[in-house]
């Protein structure tokens, strides 16, 4: 089925090696490489249960592809490329969406962030695409995922999740609830934030882990790719990925909790690579949120998990029993550690 697609695309499958390529859950990725030149590309395949409109964000790429190359032609942007008839996402029955891209030689991604070094280089990166697309008309972008960072919404799905889910494990984790309940505020913070005029809506990529940067040889920043979830937003959403899966040694499947702290290295590393990224966009009031959108993206986070496990893990699904309430319970200690270290982080 593959080289079926790959012919479409005209590449020539006579003597083509064809690998599984890459870390990510969402969507399916394969490197494909020639055997007879140094040719290769980098297929991927479309969950359309998670993106619902994949011409979407083909449509996106497009347009922010086309505007880069007029007006920053220097960036380096990886293009999708293009069917023998024409079209820059391939749509096979029964099969899915697919998108062919070239691999970019002598360039790696990083699962986990190693150094504070690489977390200056990926925020740079990040805030660097952001500048670039500082004037373009934010307003043609397609929302490939509605609501994806509205913590406002993510409070209420929380409350709702209280009124209608499982009885028995909403009485198994009350202190949690409480807690989550009593950090609100973090909510008020956020809809101030969309009405304030000094908070520009802006392409924002919406997700910033470190694998979605390309680092080349000496491990500095290339560009960013997976542009799935790039759509009009705050720099706070960027900022805030960032920072919730930067600054603590360990992720969010972290059943030890004494293993999760607040890196200071790392969190200045993000705040110095995003605003040198920037070159000066940032408004006074954004340059002060970036405590902020840290706070918001992890209580958002810890809001989802546990909803999700009082609604018997219906969005996340579970490996084991409990385990987005764990995963809740790690977010939560991760909050608490941030909120300890607000003034020194905010003096940063």
């Amino acid at each position: 089925m593959l080289t079926q697609i790959l012919q479409q695309f005209g590449i020539n499958i006579a003597n083509v090696e064809i690998k599984p390529f890459g870390s990510g859950l969402i969507n399916n990725t394969w490197k494909i490489s020639l055997q007879d030149n140094d040719q290769a590309y980098i297929l991927q395949r479309i969950n359309n249960n998670v993106f619902k409109t994949p011409g979407d964000i083909a449509f996106n790429v497009r347009l922010i592809g086309d505007y880069l190359a007029t007006h920053h032609p220097g960036y380096f942007f990886v293009r999708c490329m293009f069917t023998q008839s024409g079209d820059d996402l391939l749509y096979v029955k029964d099969e899915g969406y697919f998108r062919l891209v070239p691999f970019v030689h002598n360039s790696h991604t990083v699962d986990v962030v190693q150094n504070p070094g690489q977390a200056y280089e990926a925020a740079k990166q990040f805030g660097r695409f952001t500048s670039l697309l500082n004037d373009f008309p934010v307003q043609k972008l397609k929302v490939t995922i509605p609501d994806f960072h509205n913590l406002t919404l993510r409070y209420r799905q929380f409350l709702d999740a209280l009124q209608t889910g499982n009885a028995e494990r909403i009485s198994a984790c009350v202190s949690e609830i409480a807690w989550l309940k009593e950090q609100q505020y973090i909510v008020q913070r956020f809809d101030a934030m969309k009405i304030n005029p000094a908070y520009k809506l802006r392409v924002t990529h919406h997700d910033t882990k470190i694998s979605n940067v390309l680092f080349d040889t000496n491990d500095k920043g290339i560009c960013v790719i997976d542009l799935d979830t790039v759509m009009p937003g705050y720099f706070i959403s960027d900022v805030g990925d960032m920072m919730r899966t930067c600054i603590s040694p360990v992720s969010e499947e972290e059943k030890d909790f004494s293993r999760i702290m607040i890196r200071e290295d790392y969190y200045k590393a993000i705040v110095k690579g995003y605003t040198e990224g920037m070159q000066g966009e940032l408004s006074a009031e954004e340059q002060k949120g970036f405590f902020d959108a840290g706070c918001y993206l992890i209580y958002m986070q810890a809001l989802r998990f546990l909803a999700d496990h009082i609604n018997n893990d219906v969005y996340y699904g579970a490996k084991y029993e409990g385990h987005n309430y764990m995963r809740a319970s790690n977010q939560i200690v991760l909050l608490k550690k941030m909120l300890e270290k607000e003034t020194l982080l905010k003096s940063i």
